[in-house]
């Protein structure tokens, strides 16, 4: 592995600092994309009366296409080179998020939103791969880490912004904004160096490499049930404040909590780094995610919906950083495909989960969306911390 970070192992040498603000744009335009649609799916139901759960059809494909596509653009990034492949799903994003505004139906925003799935999934993976290229493995969970508060703050933008926008000027303005964001990061990565990589070999090795570790499968695994609890849950909490007449501006920004409180708490999980070990990190994560969803379990208001949003930003800071760092380092020699796996698995969970609640949320059910969120969650955190105990001891 190669480090171009200017010849230091920390991050935060000038040029390495330039590098990593451009992945952090790039994370954050995937991010506002992705979690745009939540506090819009009241609003484009009315509007293009639809049920809740036709609308929510449309978020799962955009969230199953975001998932999909994860391995695809991990592979051809090895053939391509990283910063051509995000240039090149910035182009298809910005097409897709004028496609959205002009759509006249659900059926034409449902296939606009699936290809903006398809591009946007190449961002976060591919910023991943470039960090495991670039940053030494002792030091590689602070700039991962600098990635999620750049994906946290896109959250919280999305959220706190999508409703704000869609409330004063319409649900279409927010996928022209995301359209704009990556037309401009399309330019601006032009700047960006590639990374050194291996020479790529037979285009299904590395997979092959992938699915022969077993601890690999332990880190899949993993990454699906959360993405199913952890982000199909946080899809439902601004239209359950939607569902009890706040407006989408007042429930976005309610739940925009996550947002916040993984922002903040990736500063203080970089700090620990290379002071705590892994499987205390994930212990942390894993004990604040075993109770996210009890405020919300108990009832759904302004302050519970506030309260699990803040906690599942903390749980995530602390827990999903140390698996995403442990899908860099399972199969070194097939980064990327073990990296692009990971999020697949993640975001087809999130598609997964979103679709299964979408009866419940749209017969009013919020609370039992929340309370099997909370019922998975507690193995999950449990498993999590003791898989990556063990696989500190063995590895």
């Amino acid at each position: 592995m190669s480090d171009t970070s200017g010849g230091s192992a920390e991050p935060d040498v000038p040029d390495g600092a330039a590098k990593l603000r451009l992945l952090q744009l790039s994370a954050l335009t995937s991010t506002c994309d992705r979690f745009a649609i939540a506090p819009l799916l009241v609003e484009i139901a009315r509007d293009l009366d639809a049920s809740l759960v036709a609308v929510a059809a449309v978020a799962s494909g955009y969230f199953l296409a975001y998932g999909l596509m994860q391995l695809v653009w991990g592979l051809l990034s090895d053939r391509l080179g990283r910063v051509r492949v995000m240039r090149i799903a910035l182009g298809g994003l910005a097409l897709a998020g004028l496609v959205s505004v002009l759509a006249p139906n659900l059926a034409v925003l449902a296939v606009s939103r699936v290809v903006a799935g398809g591009t946007a999934a190449a961002l976060i993976p591919t910023t991943l791969v470039y960090v495991g290229d670039t940053w030494p493995v002792a030091v590689r969970q602070r700039p991962l880490s600098d990635l999620l508060a750049a994906s946290a703050l896109g959250t919280a933008v999305a959220t706190i912004g999508a409703g704000v926008v869609a409330e004063f000027v319409g649900w279409r303005a927010v996928f022209g904004l995301t359209g704009a964001a990556a037309v401009v990061l399309w330019w601006a990565l032009r700047r960006l160096p590639e990374p050194d990589r291996p020479e790529p070999g037979p285009p299904l090795r590395p997979l092959g490499l992938v699915v022969r570790r077993g601890w690999a499968w332990v880190v899949l695994a993993l990454a699906l049930v959360e993405g199913a609890v952890a982000l199909g849950a946080l899809t439902y909490l601004a239209p359950s404040l939607q569902a009890q007449g706040w407006s989408p501006g007042v429930a976005g920004l309610v739940a925009a909590g996550y947002g916040v409180g993984a922002l903040l708490t990736s500063r203080v999980v970089r700090r620990l780094v290379g002071r705590v070990p892994s499987a205390g990190l994930a212990a942390v994560g894993g004990a604040v995610l075993a109770v996210t969803w009890v405020p919300t379990t108990i009832t759904v208001s302004l302050p519970t919906v506030l309260a699990s949003g803040l906690l599942l930003g903390v749980a995530w800071a602390f827990l999903h950083t140390t698996l995403q760092t442990w899908a860099t380092e399972v199969v070194p020699q097939a980064r990327a495909a073990a990296v692009a796996l990971f999020a697949a698995v993640l975001f087809l969970g999130s598609s997964v989960g979103t679709a299964l609640a979408a009866p419940l949320a749209d017969a009013g059910a919020f609370g039992t969306v929340f309370t099997i969120a909370l019922a998975v969650s507690v193995p999950l955190a449990v498993v999590a911390v003791a898989a990556r105990v063990r696989y500190t001891r063995i590895a």
